[in-house]
């Protein structure tokens, strides 16, 4: 069964920085495109950014400049490196990923982690 799994979230104050870490886990998987989305209160859920192995990262707008996104792919991680945070930074922030399992490729995601920006 495969599981992607988010942490790293917390309470910042703006102008600071966060890591999250998203990690999948599963038998025999092999990870194509990881991603990140976000979702803040009564808005819909967006895209913030996605990386495919050998390929360069995207980046939303709204985050581009601010915010970094990396895999380590023997360990099955990706990470977002987000810095110079905004209040309206603030949102329930999703990990996303298209998996090869069972010569399948399928998408998931993970639970959530929260991220709030507040003085």
């Amino acid at each position: 069964q495969v599981q992607l799994v988010e942490s790293g979230g917390g309470l910042v104050q703006p102008g600071g920085s966060l890591r999250l870490s998203c990690v999948a886990s599963g038998s025999d998987i092999a990870i194509n495109t990881m991603r990140w989305y976000r979702q803040a209160p009564g808005k819909e859920r967006e895209w913030v950014a996605e990386i495919t192995s050998g390929a360069s990262p995207n980046y939303a707008h709204s985050v581009k400049g601010r915010f970094t996104i990396s895999t380590d792919n023997p360990k099955k991680m990706v990470y977002l490196q987000m810095n110079s945070l905004k209040p309206e930074d603030t949102a329930v922030y999703y990990c996303n990923a298209d998996i090869w399992s069972a010569r399948r490729l399928q998408n998931y995601w993970g639970q959530g982690t929260q991220v709030t920006v507040s003085s």
